[in-house]
């Protein structure tokens, strides 16, 4: 889920700048483009429901990423101590 709101916020953001992206999901994770600390927070709210827990936003690096993958391999491994530290166990 994390990985398809991304790509879509990537998606909106660029087409906002108008800056042309890859076509396919895996060509625009990996692309040079960056992914503004601030959307990730608001992008981790939007997936607290799911977790059924308030993430710190201390899980995301302060000034961003410089791809979506960079954003994916920062925040995972933290939503997933997060989890472990609210629900004891791994998902």
């Amino acid at each position: 889920k994390l990985r398809e709101e991304l790509i879509e916020t990537i998606k909106a953001e660029a087409t906002i700048r108008g800056i042309t992206l890859p076509s396919s999901p895996v060509q625009i994770s990996q692309a040079a483009v960056h992914v503004d600390s601030l959307v990730v927070v608001s992008i981790l709210c939007a997936i607290e429901p799911i977790l059924g827990f308030e993430l710190s936003e201390s899980v995301v690096r302060a000034g961003g990423y410089g791809t979506v993958e960079a954003a994916l391999g920062h925040l995972l491994p933290r939503l997933e101590n997060e989890w472990v530290k609210k629900k004891g166990t791994r998902p």
